[in-house]
């Protein structure tokens, strides 16, 4: 009898002793806790301040650039107008009075109209940068010219399509999206003009909007 008792209150030693574990444990758990909230707390009352600060100087600055943007799409207006000799087509280019031009219609060379327009200033022609517009009439026959483009389609440079200027619409070009010049991407579209050709063209990426609603959409000559 007395083997048994002795049993039954080691028994309850043990369940005792599982149960303050179980306890203990439940309250350092907690006990955490409560200090990592209360530090997370006490960090965020401490640097409300900052934080707030660095939110508010987040949304200015996304503000400011997108002001920025506005303003410069507004400093576009009125648009400014270069007509070209007759002799060459009158090509007429539109273009953001924000933007500078320089043209050579000297007549000579392959070249006899070549005309480079660019934000600002127009950068010198040995310096390889990326123009924002050119604008040529070659001496060569559009045929000719549209045959230098075979290549790079094949090579997959290029994507060619048909194109009409909105204003000349009775006359079918071609438009060519890619590599239009030897490592840069950009957009051109070429027409005939009696014997000679039209070319027009961006190789500045940051003016692809630029080319498709202002350019393009002015656009005029007489072929």
């Amino acid at each position: 009898m007395a083997n048994i008792q002795k049993l039954d209150q080691s028994g309850l030693v043990d369940t005792w002793m599982i149960a303050f574990i179980v306890v203990l444990l439940l309250f350092l758990g907690s006990t955490g806790f409560g200090v990592w909230a209360f530090a997370g707390k006490q960090d965020y009352k401490n640097n409300v301040d900052a934080k707030i600060a660095e939110a508010v100087t987040a949304s200015d600055a996304a503000n400011n650039l997108k002001k920025d943007a506005e303003f410069a799409e507004k400093e576009k207006n009125p648009l400014r107008t270069y007509t070209g000799p007759a002799a060459y087509g009158s090509v007429g280019i539109s273009y953001p009075k924000t933007w500078s031009l320089y043209v050579d219609e000297s007549g000579t060379g392959n070249a006899p109209l070549d005309g480079s327009l660019n934000p600002g200033f127009v950068p010198g022609l040995t310096s390889n940068a990326s123009i924002a517009l050119k604008v040529q009439v070659l001496a060569t026959q559009y045929s000719n010219v549209v045959k230098t483009f075979d290549q790079r389609v094949k090579a997959g440079k290029v994507k060619v399509s048909p194109f009409s200027a909105p204003k000349v619409p009775g006359v079918v070009g071609l438009r060519v999206d890619g590599e239009v010049q030897a490592g840069k991407q950009g957009s051109l579209v070429v027409f005939p003009i009696r014997d000679k050709t039209l070319q027009v063209w961006t190789e500045a990426a940051q003016n692809a909007n630029d080319f498709n609603t202002i350019i393009l959409p002015n656009l005029v000559f007489v072929p």
